[in-house]
C-alpha cells in the first residue's frame, strides 16, 4: 500500500512539474528587471487556448505581491457573451529572480510555466512568452499597435523555435467590437 501511495504521489509530482517545463530551444532571457516589467500589457498575437478562446482586446496587468511574488490580472472582452472577464493570478520566479523564467498560478496549486525569450531590455516595450511546451505562446507589448516590423520578428522566430506560426491569432485591441 505505501508502494502505490508513493508512486500516485510522485506521478502526481512528474505531472505537475511537467507543467513548469520549457519547449526544446526556447531560452529564457537574462537580467529582467522586474520593477521595469511590472505594469500593463496588451496581448497582441497568441496561440489559441481554451482559456482566452473568443476573447479580445486582452490584457495584463503585473503588480508586487507582498510575499515576493507577482500579482497577474489577466482581462479580456468575451463578444459572445458580450462581457468582460477577468482572472487573478500569482506568479514566481523558478530559478533566478532576473532570468525570463516563472512560474504562474491562476488556479489554486497548480502552476504552468511563462518564459519570457525575447525582451526589448531597452525599453521594456515588448515582449515575446512561451508556456511549458509550443501549445502556449504570446506577443505581448505596452502600446495596443506595434510595428509590422516586430510582428514578422515574432513570426520568425516562432517559426524557428517549432510554434505553428500559421496559427497565430492577432488579437483585437480596438472597442469597436463591443461596448463597455
Amino acid at each position: 500500500m505505501k508502494v502505490l501511495r508513493f508512486a500516485c504521489f510522485l506521478g502526481a509530482v512528474l505531472l505537475l512539474s511537467g507543467c513548469l517545463g520549457i519547449p526544446e530551444g526556447v531560452v529564457p532571457v537574462q537580467g529582467v528587471d522586474t520593477d521595469r516589467y511590472l505594469g500593463k500589457w496588451y496581448e497582441i498575437a497568441r496561440l489559441d487556448h481554451s482559456f482566452e478562446r473568443g476573447m479580445s482586446q486582452v490584457s495584463a496587468e503585473y503588480s508586487l505581491r507582498d510575499d515576493g511574488g507577482i500579482r497577474v490580472i489577466n482581462r479580456g472582452f468575451k463578444a459572445a457573451d458580450d462581457e468582460w472577464r477577468e482572472a487573478e493570478g500569482r506568479a514566481y520566479f523558478v530559478a533566478q529572480p532576473d532570468e525570463g523564467y516563472l512560474k504562474v498560478s491562476f488556479f489554486g496549486p497548480f502552476y504552468g510555466s511563462y518564459v519570457i525569450f525575447e525582451l526589448d531590455k531597452a525599453d521594456y516595450q515588448y515582449a515575446f512568452v512561451a508556456g511549458n511546451s509550443r501549445e502556449y505562446l504570446w506577443l505581448l507589448a505596452r502600446t495596443p499597435e506595434i510595428s509590422d516590423e516586430l510582428k514578422a520578428e515574432f513570426v520568425h522566430q516562432a517559426t524557428e523555435l517549432g510554434f505553428a506560426a500559421d496559427e497565430l491569432i492577432w488579437v483585437t485591441q480596438s472597442a469597436s467590437d463591443r461596448a463597455e
